[in-house]
């Protein structure tokens, strides 16, 4: 059989069709699928091992990020519940109080019955109005509870109750009393709690991350310090719940302290005995009844 050149790269039989020589049919024998441009398509092709493992760390990172936000709305209702309950504690203590016809001076605590992961304190004291200096009778109830961070919230509402007399506000503490008492309690630096807790300054660090109470002038004082001694550094809530957050709420609560001894007596020491005590000493009693 004889054949021609007809075009660069075809040949031609004699009596035949040409075709291209030296090329392949490649993915167009058959009938293959054409697009609208009349070009092949290629058929079966799956995904490479890097388009797979690209989807897997799209898809990781959006899973992930779902969880995080899913783990911080749950985070923040529970917040929020114990919140609105530590509220309530709060509102139903101080309810308890503007319902009676008399109030005397004194501090409570303790863990609720109903919330068990919430502590309360209601105090009762003189107190002077921050405008004209005239001492009232004030009463302040909170609740406190740790969030899911691990840091204490702390709830607290105050109510004015009324306005003490001349002779009234003479029974209440005086003012020589609390710098006297301030002295003997107050710890200004952490060094110097240490030192009085015989332990390092890392471990006051830890007692303060922990629930260690200081003054809103950010000190010590030794009665909060006594809490977390006597307990080894690790206090219960309901010992956590005694501590004071001012020199004027532990001299109410020392005078509560005395008030109940005088009925009941103290460490078997008689009521004359009591009379004649420094606030100071009957503190002294008072962490010997903790231990």
């Amino acid at each position: 059989m004889s054949y021609r050149t007809n075009k660069p790269g075809m040949v031609e039989p004699a009596g035949g069709i040409a075709r291209a020589s030296g090329l392949d049919e490649g993915p167009c024998r058959g009938r293959p699928a054409r697009d609208s441009k009349g070009r092949c398509l290629r058929q079966g092709r799956g995904f490479t091992l890097l388009e797979v493992i690209t989807a897997l760390a799209i898809l990781g990172l959006t899973a992930s990020s779902v969880l995080v936000v899913i783990d911080r709305c749950v985070c923040s209702a529970s917040d929020s519940a114990l919140r609105m309950e530590a509220f309530t504690l709060a509102r139903e203590n101080l309810e308890k109080i503007l319902v009676r016809d008399t109030v005397d001076e004194m501090v409570e605590y303790g863990t609720s019955e109903r919330y068990p992961d919430i502590t309360w304190q209601t105090l009762v004291e003189g107190f002077p109005e921050p405008v004209t200096g005239q001492m009232w009778v004030r009463a302040v109830c909170s609740a406190e509870y740790v969030d899911a961070t691990g840091k204490t919230q702390r709830i607290e509402l105050t109510h004015w109750i009324a306005q003490l007399s001349d002779q009234q506000a003479g029974q209440v503490v005086g003012q020589q009393d609390l710098e006297k008492l301030g002295v003997e309690q107050i710890i200004k630096t952490d060094q110097e709690a240490a030192t009085y807790a015989k332990v390092d300054v890392d471990t006051i660090t830890q007692w303060v991350e922990t629930g260690l109470v200081k003054t809103d002038e950010d000190m010590f004082l030794r009665y909060n310090l006594d809490v977390f001694i006597l307990a080894q550094g690790s206090p219960t809530p309901e010992q956590k719940a005694q501590q004071v957050k001012s020199v004027r709420e532990l001299a109410m609560k020392v005078r509560t302290e005395q008030k109940a001894s005088e009925q009941t007596g103290a460490a078997g020491l008689p009521n004359e005995q009591l009379e004649k005590m420094s606030p100071s000493q009957i503190m002294d009693l008072v962490n010997k009844r903790m231990k």
